[in-house]
């Protein structure tokens, strides 16, 4: 009987990982007494990870928004310290855009219990919630059928 030999390139089931619907920073690395101090540890966390330097990354939202963002106003944002100086909604987007990194709009959305996902999870979703829909009928249509003492 011969042996087989893994492939090294091939990946084993038990490696598999179930992609994550939602993406979010770490509670414990965004923790502050405020929204703003959050947020501006949320930027800087986002600024460090997402693979470009600051630099890059003010030059992009520049471009995004056809007028200047400058490196210290960059750094502001991410700045906890710096509390006069919240980003607006404009230019969180194009540093949403610049960075591509969707654990900040999960930062805005999980507070009012909703939250960020692929839009490729969509159909899923409205299927489990068509499901949950159809089992609750039935449940319903069930009981009535008991009122009426199977005349029906």
């Amino acid at each position: 009987m011969s042996r087989r030999v893994n492939d090294p390139g091939q990946m084993s089931l038990l490696d598999w990982r179930a992609p994550e619907p939602v993406i979010a920073f770490d509670p414990r690395l965004i923790r502050s007494n405020s929204i703003s101090g959050r947020l501006s540890r949320a930027i800087s966390i986002s600024l460090q990870e997402c693979g470009r330097s600051r630099d890059e990354i003010a030059a992009r939202m520049s471009d995004i928004l056809e007028r200047p963002v400058s490196l210290p106003m960059l750094n502001a944002y991410a700045s906890a310290q710096r509390e006069g100086h919240q980003i607006s909604v404009t230019r969180f987007d194009a540093l949403l855009s610049a960075t591509g990194d969707r654990r900040l709009l999960e930062f805005l959305a999980e507070p009012h219990g909703w939250s960020v996902i692929e839009r490729r999870y969509l159909p899923m979703i409205e299927l489990a919630a068509v499901s949950e829909r159809k089992k609750e009928l039935t449940r319903k249509e069930n009981g009535l059928r008991r009122q009426l003492g199977g005349r029906f």
